[in-house]
This record gives structure tokens, sequence and C-alpha cells, in this order.
């Protein structure tokens, strides 16, 4: 099975993991601020750790999106900064589908709410579904029921049953009250480079790689940034 060195930044956390054959390290760092300066290090701990080099991989996987803008940047910046030192192909994975892959591993859901906080009173959210028994996808791609997509708390609306997860759901919680899946919902649960590793193993066999230069992140905010204006005008609307 392929090597895969995998890096998520897209929340509060960063993460670096190393997935070869079965077994999996990894390493993470919270406080937004650090990720561009904690990345690399834990690369480095990690191929030292399994006692290889950066062109020992056979592809680098990174968190894609949607989230933070400064953090999905910087997860594709770090990977295509090292791909294009290698030339070692890249794998871009959606943050959600690894949201829902560690629902999966961790509780054993099949139909899955991922919810992922967007700021700005916004989440970002997708549906997935699971079939069989854990055992059989441990490490599997789920089906996309509902896409990823960016909307207010109260917009989000998933079909049937569904075990929610992800930080988007206490930061809202005043807005998912009285939803059915808001009971029993998993909050600890966030992107993390070992389900990127993961997803980005069978995308990679699939494929799916891409050069350094091809590499892209996820948007679902077509506007990053508002002007002070524009948020008085927001908040204002918001209070009404």
């Amino acid at each position: 099975m392929s090597t895969i060195l995998a890096i998520e930044t897209s929340s509060e956390m960063a993460s670096c993991a190393l997935l070869r054959g079965d077994a999996v390290i990894s390493r993470s760092s919270t406080g937004v601020r650090t990720h561009s300066a904690a990345v690399l290090p834990m690369i480095q701990e990690l191929l030292q750790e399994a006692g290889i080099a950066l062109a020992d991989v056979d592809a680098i996987a990174y968190g894609a999106g949607p989230g933070s803008f400064t953090g999905v940047r910087t997860a594709c910046g770090v990977a295509q900064g090292l791909g294009f030192g290698t030339e070692v192909p890249l794998v871009p994975v959606v943050t959600l589908d690894a949201m829902a892959l560690a629902c999966r591993q961790q509780y054993g859901s099949t139909d899955i709410l991922a919810v992922l906080d967007a700021r700005m009173g916004e989440v970002y959210w997708a549906q997935y579904r699971y079939a069989g028994a854990v055992a059989d996808d441990h490490a599997g791609v789920p089906d996309v029921v509902l896409a990823p997509e960016l909307s207010a708390p109260e917009a989000v609306a998933p079909q049937g049953d569904v075990t929610a997860c992800g930080n988007g759901l206490p930061a809202y919680a005043e807005a998912f009250a009285g939803k059915p899946f808001a009971d029993g919902s998993h909050g600890d649960v966030m992107p993390h480079a070992v389900q990127i590793a993961q997803l980005g193993r069978i995308a990679f066999a699939a494929g799916q790689g891409v050069t350094a230069a091809d590499a892209q992140p996820l948007y679902l905010r077509n506007k990053i940034a508002y002007t002070s204006a524009e948020r008085r005008e927001m908040n204002a609307k918001a209070g009404a």
C-alpha cells in the first residue's frame, strides 16, 4: 500500500499524519496563529519516527477545505511547497469528508451530518451515508447525500435521521436547539490529518492525485472579508 503524508489546518487545530501500511502516526497542535510554524516541524518528527525521507512518500494529502480561509491556504501551500521540491503528487481531501469518517470510526454512525464552524454566523455542512458494518469500511469513503455548503445554522436541513458532529454545533447551540439532530451530537469531532491520510490513500489509488501546480483549496464563501460598515449592518439585522 502507498505511503501517505497528510496535512490538515482548516480549523483551530493543525495536524499531520503519516500512513504506512495499516499503521498511522500523527502529531497535532492547537492555536490558529501557529499553524504555519507548527506544520513543518511536525512533518519532520513523523518522518524521523518512521525512518524515511520525504522522497519515500508516495503522495501528500491535504485538507482542501472548506474551513478557515487562512487555514486551508496553509495546508495547500505547505503541500505545494513539498510537492514542488520532490515532485510527489498531491491529493486534496474535503475536510467534511474527513469529519464524517472520524464520526464513523469513533461512534459507528451510518448517517452523518458534519457541521464545521465557518465564523461570521455561518457553518459549513454536508450529509453522508455509510453502508455495511464499521469493520468493512473503517477507512472507507461514504456516499455524499448532501454536498458541502455554507449557510446560517438555521438553514441546516439534513435528510432523515442523522448523527451530527463538528464544532459548528456547540458554536451555535442556540440556533440548533430543538432540531432533532442536536440531541446526542458529537461536537468533539473535527477534521484531522489521520482521516485525511486514509481518504487520501483511497483517492490516490483511484488516480485522483494532482501536481503541485494544480493543487487548489476549496472555498465555499465567495466573499472572505467584510467592511466595517457591512459588519455593522449584518449585526443590526441579526439583532432585529
